[in-house]
């Protein structure tokens, strides 16, 4: 079978290895889509993602759906032909949390993610025509619901995670900072849960026509040179960009709340934070998800639409123009998605 593999930074290759047999508590699946996503790019550029550095080759690929192929020993419930989406973390150890993080599984210290080396030997990911995954992370797609829209289950987990880091949304104004894949689907997001008004603001202009399609009431491009609006009660700051925190923290309400979404950077940088208390803000952390998936899978079902995300499709052949595409930010893509199948 055929697997997008990273060997290095700037080397990734289409290899060829042994199709996989599932063991005892494992589904065989026959990959049908993947989306690229901003670690895929970090590992084929950098060879390291955040902390996680490559110290030997590695499958790509966390958001992904395709089709049960077969069942290993003792796995019930599942029949061959199912379309299915997999949730890409695996505790490692006892899964025993302190209590006052109980049930938080995001916050588990040791988990095994799909294409990541943060372990060694690395996790490999799904972006091959088949792939063995435990049962226990298998979640079957609803009815109506397709694989390629069912690959981007992964990703609109992440911003169900984030909306519902703040405990009431419905009838509030929101404010989505970077309208990249993550915070477009945030829009959609925060429209399920009831904002009441979601202004989108980004320095491109595809992206913010994305956002719109997501639902985004008002956009504002800040390379057009307009601005954050002022007072909003709940911002999501999802671009990840340290120089935006402080134009952010001013756009919020005097008490309102910020949802760090973005990934921020891991070494020190400049940032504008004083708002942060003279206006006293409450600034969240959200980082992955828990079984926000179920979620995001319901969310699919009852016609949520995650089609205006999909900006670029290739075949599997031509993985590493899919990732040039998706890390080239004058190319005008969102969601940049691979046809695994063959």
């Amino acid at each position: 079978m055929r697997a997008v593999v990273v060997h290095g930074p700037g080397d990734v290759r289409i290899d060829e290895r042994d199709r996989p047999v599932p063991g005892p508590g494992e589904v065989l699946l026959a990959m049908e889509w993947g989306g690229i996503c901003g670690s895929d790019i970090a590992y084929w550029r950098k060879g390291a993602s955040g902390t996680a550095t490559l110290a030997h080759p590695l499958v790509l690929g966390h958001e992904v759906a395709g089709r049960v192929a077969g069942l290993g020993e003792g796995v019930t419930g599942l029949d061959e032909g199912r379309p299915v989406t997999v949730h890409p973390a695996q505790l490692v150890g006892d899964g025993v949390l302190p209590d006052r993080i109980a049930g938080r599984t995001n916050l588990y210290p040791r988990v095994r993610y799909f294409g990541s080396a943060a372990f060694d030997p690395h996790t490999d990911g799904g972006f091959s025509e088949y792939r063995t995954v435990p049962a226990a992370q298998i979640r079957p797609l609803p009815e109506g619901v397709g694989t390629e829209q069912g690959a981007l289950a992964e990703p609109l987990a992440v911003a169900l995670h984030a909306v519902g880091r703040v405990p009431r949304l419905r009838g509030r104004a929101v404010l989505v900072n970077g309208c990249g894949p993550i915070g477009s689907l945030v829009v959609a997001a925060a429209r399920l849960h009831g904002a009441e008004t979601v202004v989108a603001a980004d320095l491109a202009s595809s992206s913010l026509k994305v956002a719109g399609a997501m639902g985004a009431d008002e956009t504002r491009d800040l390379s057009a040179g307009e601005t954050l609006p002022e007072d909003v009660d709940v911002v999501f700051e999802a671009s990840g960009a340290a120089g935006a925190l402080g134009p952010v923290l001013r756009a919020t309400a005097r008490g309102g709340t910020v949802v760090q979404v973005g990934n921020l950077p891991g070494t020190a940088v400049p940032a504008a934070l004083g708002d942060l208390v003279t206006r006293e803000i409450t600034w969240i952390g959200s980082y992955r998800f828990v079984e926000e998936i179920d979620e995001a899978l319901a969310a699919l079902r009852d016609g949520l639409d995650v089609s205006p995300l999909i900006t670029h499709r290739f075949p599997l052949a031509r993985a590493e123009e899919a990732l040039a595409v998706a890390a080239d930010p004058s190319s005008g893509s969102s969601k940049v998605m691979l046809r695994l199948a063959p």
